[in-house]
């Protein structure tokens, strides 16, 4: 299967609507465990974690266990990227050892960095632009809710940001209209053609309202300025009845109760929360199985496949590997 014309998952805008359609139907096969997959068996990923994680770092290294596979968590030193040595060199050097990376980073750049040296597939764990494997997670949680997405609108309301952006663009793959309701200030970039209003009104029709944290990781500083501006878009029952229907409830978690979202929300029957915290893992097994399940040594000459070529790049795997072999 081929989602994308190289083998990194870094943003949901790499894939067409075929491909993402073919993720999402493998997830929702992991989803009900219609069937057992070892499309891992024999092969090794590395856990790269800058930021703190729970539902990343737990579903990641489950996925590759119940693939097969065997992760390796890097300790807390040793996944500062460009910390103890530069980038380029961390990725060579992984290159030569493991079959894919999952990275969860701060800086979207560290990321690029990272696949455009790495001769293994790369997926986003999360970086400050995007987080395309919740985004996924999102949808594959939606289609159990809903036969077809025509007709459809998810409203994402609060702070514009990795989870919103990602969310934008698998909604516009999945058919499912797509709008924001955020501050003025806070919105969807200028070049970004996203459908937004900082009228909170404005979620009305929602079949879906999707929220997240007011401030990212990195962004606390920020918090208790941004509190008085975002305090009319908590998403609480009043919110929820703007809607005109009864809406669903969504978040990417964690959940900063009393701010965001209201315990009456959240722990609602109309709140997907947890059930987009479990699809995580199945988005993940797919994510994984697609990259990695015939991503075998013989693909190509360098030993690896799917490697990024570039002007200019050096051919590192078989030097380091005629070096072991002597």
């Amino acid at each position: 299967m081929h989602m994308y014309s190289h083998r990194h998952f870094i943003e949901i805008g790499q894939l067409q609507a075929g491909g993402f359609q073919d993720l999402l139907a493998l997830s929702r096969q992991f989803r009900w465990g219609s069937f057992t997959r070892q499309s891992l068996a024999g092969k090794t990923v590395v856990l790269i974690f800058e930021k703190p994680s729970l539902r990343t770092r737990v579903t990641f290294e489950v996925a590759v266990r119940r693939l097969g596979g065997w992760p390796v968590l890097l300790g807390e030193g040793e996944s500062r990227l460009g910390g103890r040595e530069s980038i380029s060199d961390m990725a060579r050097n992984l290159s030569l050892w493991v079959d894919g990376i999952v990275a969860r980073v701060y800086s979207h750049e560290s990321l690029t960095e990272l696949a455009k040296f790495s001769s293994v597939p790369i997926v986003n764990g999360l970086s400050d632009y995007e987080h395309p494997c919740q985004a996924l997670a999102d949808i594959v949680t939606l289609s159990d809710m809903w036969d077809t997405f025509d007709g459809r609108t998810l409203v994402y309301a609060g702070d514009w940001n990795n989870v919103s952006r990602s969310l934008w663009k698998a909604s516009a793959l999945a058919g499912l209209e797509f709008r924001a309701v955020c501050p003025e200030g806070f919105g969807p970039n200028a070049d970004e053609t996203v459908e937004w209003s900082p009228d909170v009104n404005d979620v009305r029709g929602a079949d879906a309202i999707y929220t997240d944290a007011w401030a990212s990781m990195g962004q606390e500083h920020e918090l208790d300025a941004r509190i008085p501006v975002f305090a009319p878009y908590q998403v609480n029952e009043a919110l929820m009845a703007r809607t005109g229907k009864p809406s669903l409830f969504m978040h990417c978690l964690p959940a900063h109760r009393g701010l965001e979202v209201t315990d009456a929300v959240i722990d609602s029957d109309r709140s997907l929360a947890f059930q987009q915290a479990s699809n995580r893992l199945h988005a993940e097994m797919a994510i994984l199985t697609t990259l990695l399940e015939h991503n075998h040594e013989a693909a190509n000459q360098e030993g690896r496949a799917g490697l990024l070529r570039r002007p200019g790049h050096f051919d590192h795997h078989p030097l380091a590997q005629g070096k072991l072999w002597v």
